[in-house]
């Protein structure tokens, strides 16, 4: 579809209302063999249980053919609340252990399912399918790219069953919607944009705080360099996602779930051939009142993102100031409301659009604006990783290690893209000239446009506070590496701390 087309279609039709490895023992006996029969219990353990590692053991504490042995966290108080709370539904306590090594060491688990931050997330994954347990890890899958590959290797090397938390994979209403899009229900598509419109306030001053008593820093910083005896954001849990040692932004928490999508939708199964991002940090001074006012985040909370595939084109936008009453009136019919946040991912055809409003719902449009079909229906994504875990069949997840690690580079090559930019500011002028020379389905100046006046309509003076515009990457999706900027390949992949080292897909 043509940009003028789109256009059109969007303004007139809008008629009707997101160095040192731990040496798992070798893979033979070190685990139980999982069995097919459903009247044995597959036990497992929950490793980082605060936040999302709750709905983790409500999970499999539902489950009459799972028993959670283990539930390890490197907060003590958490984790002890933790087993309490499974053994008040349950009638069993699980073992606490500070260290997920003791568990690797347990023969007698069958998999783990981990909600650890993020920083973590790859290292404990590879680690279990050494000791030859199966995974679940939470999205996104990777701290950066090169993990992401280490744990599609190590889930081929080893022959696990490796799920990751991306559920709108098991959803009926988006599995439906993205064969009704295969199936030429909107006519070609060429152009998906996933949407973050997420409401985000600041984690507070940029400062040194004293990190809990109960927990243990080693090994919560894992691969991550050691700030002991501090930490910069006055929370400890859950504010690390917008600090880049630990999290990714948005643009890696709430995002892999969208941009998974819209690369499903897109039937896309590579990485795309080139990125640019730009955004920034933006809006806290105005909010607390105080220009000088440093916010202890260092991830964006403004990003937007072009992907471009050849033929195929992503675009991913991150906001994180209010989205109540904004300016975006064509978002805003798409989702049929002008307040609250807005995630969802919108697919461009050329005889309609695609709307995924809601993790269970889909709305699909004709050109006039008439609403032609609508998907609805939740799924159990633990269900069918643990379906997997007994019939031994990678093939039978909807999630698997590769779907996971090509949606979570998204995240990691737009933020390497607006890191290398973050001292580029640049004016609404100047941004624009840049933009218009990137190539892309899109009209990348009407998305400049709805993003600078929304920062705008929170407030933020661009003349003081300028976005940031990132270089243009070109990347090699065989390859893995930026082909155009060694910048960019230094930063591709992080650094870790001896002894909790990720090691390299040759290395697994």
């Amino acid at each position: 579809m043509t940009k003028r087309t789109r256009r059109q279609f969007l303004h007139d039709s809008m008629l009707v209302a997101a160095s040192a490895v731990y040496v798992a023992p070798a893979l033979s006996g070190v685990a139980r063999a999982q069995t097919t029969s459903p009247n044995e219990k597959l036990l497992c353990a929950v490793i980082g249980c605060k936040g999302r590692g709750g709905d983790h053991i409500g999970a499999y504490a539902g489950r009459k053919d799972c028993e959670i042995a283990y539930i390890v966290d490197a907060d003590e108080k958490v984790g002890q609340e933790r087993c309490a709370s499974v053994e008040k539904r349950t009638g069993r306590r699980p073992k606490f252990v500070k260290d997920m090594r003791t568990v690797f060491d347990d023969k007698s688990v069958d998999f783990i399912s981990t909600a650890t931050p993020n920083h973590w997330h790859a290292l404990c994954g590879v680690w279990a399918m050494q000791a030859g347990k199966d995974a679940y890890i939470e999205k996104p899958i990777s701290h950066d790219i090169p993990e992401g590959a280490a744990l599609v290797a190590a889930a081929k090397k080893y022959a696990r069953i490796c799920q990751v938390g991306t559920q709108c994979r098991s959803n009926p209403a988006i599995q439906n919607a993205m064969k009704f899009l295969a199936d030429g229900g909107i006519g070609q598509v060429r152009l998906s944009r996933g949407l973050c419109y997420k409401r985000r306030k600041s984690i507070g001053a940029l400062g040194d705080y004293p990190i809990p008593g109960e927990v243990d820093f080693n090994l919560w910083s894992g691969p991550a360099p050691y700030t002991n005896p501090k930490v910069t954001r006055s929370q400890f849990h859950y504010d690390w996602h917008w600090q880049r040692l630990y999290g990714n932004g948005d643009s890696g928490n709430q995002g892999p779930h969208q941009t998974d999508i819209a690369r499903w939708g897109l039937g896309i199964n590579t990485h795309p051939v080139s990125v640019i991002a730009y955004g920034g940090r933006l809006g806290y001074q105005a909010e607390r009142k105080d220009p000088n006012y440093v916010d202890a985040g260092d991830t964006a909370n403004t990003e937007v993102a072009i992907y471009d595939y050849g033929d195929k084109c992503m675009v991913f936008e991150t906001r994180g100031l209010s989205v109540d009453n904004s300016a975006d009136q064509e978002i805003n019919t798409m989702f049929g409301s002008t307040r609250g946040n807005k995630i969802g991912v919108i697919f461009y055809g050329s005889d309609g659009y695609l709307v995924q409003r809601t993790y269970t719902n889909c709305v699909a449009f004709d050109l006039k604006g008439n609403k032609i079909k609508e998907f609805n229906g939740g799924g159990d994504h633990y269900g069918n990783f643990v379906q997997a875990v007994r019939s031994r069949k990678s093939e039978d997840l909807n999630s698997d290690a590769y779907q996971g690690h090509l949606s979570a580079a998204l995240a990691h090559l737009a933020n390497i893209s607006y890191y290398l930019g973050e001292n580029n500011r640049v004016s609404p002028t100047e941004a624009k000239a840049i933009l218009e020379k990137i190539k892309s389905r899109d009209d990348n100046a009407e998305t400049l446009n709805r993003t600078l006046q929304h920062l705008k309509d929170n407030g933020v003076d661009l003349d003081k506070y300028p976005i940031s515009m990132g270089p243009l990457l070109q990347f090699d999706p065989i390859k893995e590496v930026f082909t155009n900027s060694a910048a960019a390949n230094e930063i591709l992949h992080r650094p870790y701390r001896a002894p909790f080292i990720c090691p390299t897909v040759d290395k697994v």
